[in-house]
């Protein structure tokens, strides 16, 4: 069992706490491949390797030349070397003790690898307190992704928020959408739906969920999730992290934020208009209108169902509060 984990920086000073916890929890470490792509001030030392036996393979990019999360989990995506499975994150991340494990025995329980599947979500909650991870977890059952409230359609762009719910069940949930931060699935999404490097942020997690539903893959959210997501959050152990979209950070930048955003939600809009996208265009098993039937969202009326707004569910019993994607 090989696993690649991709992983996409940008000025994260909690990159190497990631690695290095990744590794420190892994049941099987030896068998882990790091593809990181590091968006830094020129002249940074690159990412210690994070030992355990691991491969570490990564990309230093100039901040003046990085153009956002999606251009830079391309390219992490095309590190990958045939590893049986896959496994997308953001930087700033923590693992309870055997996540790859689990993760490999939750995706072979639905029937990965030979059936198409993908397990994701927004992670559950944790700060760093002292260098300490502080976990805030809302759940040992599922965190579902639904709509968040007051959701509409805007008439310039389908670019749509959502919003992440604990429901109480022990059961995986089929799932309408996905968290790019926290990817699972067998290595060969990688070959079958490589990262659309023309899209920016907002739209990226619909435009993979809908090639993925398109395609015959199904998604799912998974019980006590082992991995778990640092937020941009106020308070103590809060992430002080810089994103890409800082006006400072911006003003750096050789392409600015706003034109490759504009250029993301046109492209997003062709996606779902059904144009010839290649590579990165929705397939053929399914259609708009069963995904439409299935989430509650219809991108060809731009209209929103009831159901956009709950979990799939198989009898579990939702709660509150909620987490919604970083950044958005």
């Amino acid at each position: 069992m090989s696993l690649f984990v991709s992983v996409a920086s940008y000025c994260d000073p909690v990159l190497p706490f990631t690695l290095r916890r990744a590794v420190a929890t892994a049941a099987a470490p030896q068998r882990l491949h790091f593809g990181v792509v590091d968006q830094s001030p020129r002249g940074s030392a690159p990412a210690a390797h994070p030992g355990g036996g691991c491969r570490l393979s990564q990309v230093q990019i100039a901040i003046e030349h990085a153009r956002g999360p999606c251009w830079a989990r391309a390219i992490a995506m095309s590190l990958h070397e045939g590893e049986d499975w896959f496994l997308q994150l953001d930087a700033h991340m923590d693992f309870d003790p055997g996540w790859d494990a689990r993760l490999v025995a939750q995706a072979r329980a639905l029937g990965a690898p030979q059936r198409g599947l993908a397990i994701s979500t927004y992670p559950a909650a944790f700060r760093l307190v002292d260098g300490r991870p502080r976990r805030e977890t809302l759940t040992r059952g599922v965190l579902a992704q639904v709509l968040r409230p007051g959701a509409a359609f805007d008439a310039a762009h389908p670019v749509l928020p959502f919003e992440a719910h604990p429901v109480e069940t022990r059961a995986p949930l089929p799932a309408f959408h996905l968290g790019a931060g926290c990817l699972f699935a067998p290595g060969r999404i990688v070959q079958q739906f490589p990262y659309d490097p023309w899209l920016y942020f907002h739209g990226e997690e619909q435009a993979l969920a809908l090639r993925l539903y398109t395609h015959g893959w199904d998604l799912f959210h998974m019980p006590d999730l082992p991995i778990h997501h640092q937020y941009n959050e106020s308070g103590p152990g809060a992430a002080s992290r810089p994103l890409h979209w800082d006006a400072p950070h911006d003003a750096l930048h050789e392409v600015d934020w706003q034109t490759l955003e504009q250029r993301s939600r046109v492209r997003l809009a062709a996606l779902v208009a059904g144009d010839d996208l290649g590579v990165y265009g929705l397939g053929r098993v399914r259609s708009l209108a069963d995904f439409a039937r299935f989430s509650g969202i219809d991108y060809a009326r731009r209209t929103l169902a009831p159901s956009a707004w709950l979990p799939r569910s198989l009898g579990g019993r939702e709660t509150g509060p909620f987490l919604c994607r970083p950044g958005s």
